[in-house]
């Protein structure tokens, strides 16, 4: 990969000089939110990964080139590209974009891959993939992608429009830890508890840290979940989530929505 990848000057310094680095997605910026929504949230994110005291590496594609630590005006780019004409990038895109040299945005699978190879061991997002509901063979690719990419993923749990049990499952069947910041419970990304248990439960960065280094030096090949609840402030209760996505995911079953 290496004649493929470029890893920006400050993620470089940060790296060799031992520096914490947050790898960062950027199917938000294409697929997730419209403009100038998309590029706030991406520029917030990254600040607020600054605030932590680590450095900021947004992940993406451009004309073929993967790129590590993408600049504010890279961000901006990708945000006003028009619908359709950015490649959305799970495990099986990254060759076609690469070879074709088009833009792409990496999901949390191809997000996780790039880190691993950049030598990134941490990565926040939002929410994982998983089972889809009513659908238990569509399977993300962010699943199978933790079961082979030594990569930490700090994120509000798996997207609760999935099938959540069944997601918990496919996740252990890779050998995937579940650790719950500060929770016995997965996350719901929008509210705070799935009330499905966690593998483990830690109260403390370096709680998780030390697990993060045993995984590595152990060199078990698997990555990390690390589910952190939203704040309460932020949450959505539970009922009135699941009535939502219900209500989704019955009209998009009617309308015949489906794939990616």
């Amino acid at each position: 990969m290496r004649q493929d990848l470029t890893i920006a000057p400050r993620v470089v310094d940060a790296l060799e000089l031992g520096r914490p680095v947050v790898a960062l997605e950027s199917t938000l910026i294409t697929h997730g939110l419209p403009y100038p929504d998309n590029v706030e949230t991406a520029l917030a994110m990254e600040a607020a990964v600054r605030e932590g005291g680590a450095e900021p590496a947004t992940i993406a594609v451009l004309k073929g080139q993967i790129t590590v630590g993408l600049t504010g005006d890279e961000i901006e780019t990708l945000g006003r590209a028009p619908a359709g004409s950015v490649r959305k990038i799970s495990r099986r895109d990254l060759s076609i974009s690469v070879g074709l040299r088009e833009d792409g945005a990496t999901t949390v699978a191809g997000t996780m891959i790039v880190a691993a190879r950049a030598g990134i061991r941490v990565f926040a997002t939002g929410g994982i993939g998983g089972v889809h509901r009513g659908h238990p063979f569509d399977i993300s690719a962010d699943l199978i992608e933790l079961g082979r990419t030594p990569v930490a993923v700090v994120c509000s749990g798996a997207k609760s429009i999935l099938d959540l049990p069944a997601t918990v499952e496919v996740i252990e069947t890779h050998g995937v830890p579940v650790i719950g910041y500060t929770t016995d419970t997965l996350p719901a990304f929008y509210s705070r508890s799935s009330n499905l248990p966690v593998t483990v439960r830690v109260d403390t960065p370096q709680q998780a840290a030390a697990i993060i280094a045993a995984a590595f030096r152990l060199a078990l090949g698997h990555g990390l979940l690390i589910g952190v609840p939203v704040p309460e402030a932020d949450a959505m209760p539970d009922a009135d989530a699941e009535a939502a996505i219900r209500q989704a995911t019955a009209d998009a079953d009617a309308a015949g929505i489906h794939g990616p």
